[in-house]
């Protein structure tokens, strides 16, 4: 078969049977198909997959024309992130649960794939946040995050105080447990959980959404993703940064973080007739009959 994607990284939920199996039936298709197979070295050693040459980050973003994520959406988060460096787009399989990101259904992997390397999907760019936390002026800590930055009291039994502004124009002081910034891509999930708006991919905005707070009038708000969101965390309190729920930061009393839109995007590819409202109301049981 003659495709564009001559070179294909694959990435696995390496922690269940059933994805190894996937990997390697994967792996034996797309080499088939005339294509150049690489192996995340992670999932290579936890799947003990042989045969295949095993590659680092950089060395999958820098030679791979495309990244097949086989998991879940916490998997598919981490690679999409990774690969959005390097410009590479990225498709998965559901291995997982919800599966919002991963549109291919395990039980036809080969069929979903072998449409795409002929050439039949949909590219589909979404947003990147970019996060740097300052520290007494200075910056003590950078990442990008797909999904959402989480603003958490951490440890503490107590809420926490934020003082909180958009462009540089004072929005609120916001006593609660947190507060999500959340993409048109996290807004399906832990910010659509504290009530927060879906925002179509298409949106071009960011989704505040204040967690468990005092005043119920604080309400989840929608701005441009163009914005710059700054938070400072106010005496005496201090609380945890979490990004996509895998990196994390321990801040303190004064720290501040800026966040923003990237300039990197991450491109996901989907198969043919892809639909962003058949693939909510699929996931979050819209329509379905009632159940008495």
């Amino acid at each position: 078969m003659t495709t564009e994607f001559t070179t294909i990284g694959l990435v696995g939920r390496f922690q269940t049977r059933e994805v190894g199996e996937s990997l390697a039936a994967m792996a034996a298709f797309l080499r088939t198909q005339g294509v150049t197979v690489l192996i995340d070295a992670s999932t290579a050693a936890a799947t003990d997959i042989q045969g295949y040459e095993a590659v680092s980050v950089e060395d999958m973003g820098a030679r791979a024309k495309l990244v097949i994520v086989l998991g879940g959406d916490g998997t598919m988060l981490n690679a999409a992130r990774q690969m959005a460096e390097y410009g590479v787009p990225v498709v998965g399989v559901n291995q997982g649960r919800l599966g919002f990101m991963t549109d291919i259904a395990r039980d036809n992997m080969l069929e979903g794939v072998a449409a795409i390397l002929e050439g039949k999907y949909t590219r589909d760019e979404r947003v990147l946040l970019e996060a740097e936390v300052f520290r007494s002026g200075s910056s003590v800590f950078h990442t990008l995050a797909f999904n959402d930055v989480v603003i958490s009291k951490g440890d503490t039994g107590r809420m926490i105080e934020l003082e909180v502004k958009v462009d540089g124009g004072f929005l609120y002081v916001l006593r609660a447990d947190g507060m999500i910034v959340a993409t048109p891509t996290g807004s399906t999930a832990y910010a659509l959980s504290a009530n927060g708006p879906i925002l179509h991919p298409s949106v071009r905005g960011l989704a505040i959404v204040p967690l468990c707070p005092h005043a119920l009038s604080n309400r989840p708000i929608t701005v441009s993703d163009e914005s710059v969101i700054e938070v400072t965390v106010a005496a005496p309190y201090e609380c945890r940064f979490h990004f996509d729920s895998v990196s994390r930061f321990d801040a303190q009393a004064y720290d501040r973080i800026l966040i923003r839109r990237s300039e990197r995007v991450v491109t996901l590819l989907h198969p043919q007739g892809y639909s962003y409202f058949e693939m909510l109301r699929e996931k979050l049981h819209w329509s379905s009959t009632p159940r008495y």
